[in-house]
């Protein structure tokens, strides 16, 4: 990894650290937005990259970390988490409840905890790779461990 690390990775990698996540972060040269992009450049299924999405859930941010296989049935989730409107946040929105930018948010790591759901399908994959704070990184995880480094519930997003 490079000496000096943008602040977001850095936050990710002191939370990860403090749970004891063993997998180090990877720093890629270009930009890896999608959970297709980072899917090809690990050589992994899309369904192994754990999407960070930020719902606006009645004003309220919502993570919820789905396969790259899934879209999220934002009606499902509402009816999920109790709320009359879950809808995609604005960037600004994510900034402001993560810390992070919209491509590179990652599951942990924001400025304060944020209710979090885990799409249940990511299991199936024995090492799942999420964002770590910035759209050049990533980290491997598994579905447990994201369960337990985010105090996330296991949901079905579709």
């Amino acid at each position: 990894m490079p000496e000096k690390l943008h602040p977001n990775i850095e936050k990710v990698a002191a939370v990860l650290r403090e749970h004891g996540v063993p997998g180090e972060i990877v720093v890629f040269a270009e930009a890896t937005p999608t959970a297709a992009t980072a899917a090809a450049q690990l050589g992994c299924e899309v369904g192994a990259i754990a999407n960070s999405l930020v719902f606006d859930a009645d004003g309220v941010p919502l993570l919820v970390l789905t396969s790259g296989a899934h879209r999220v049935n934002t009606d499902l989730i509402a009816e999920t988490v109790g709320a009359a409107k879950v809808k995609r946040a604005t960037p600004d929105f994510v900034r402001a409840a993560t810390g992070q930018v919209i491509g590179g948010v990652g599951p942990v790591g924001h400025p304060a905890p944020i209710r979090t759901l885990v799409d249940t399908w990511l299991g199936k994959h024995e090492v799942v790779w999420a964002a770590a704070g910035h759209p050049h990184t990533v980290f491997p995880t598994s579905f447990d461990e994201l369960l337990r480094i985010t105090g996330g519930t296991p949901v079905d997003v579709e």
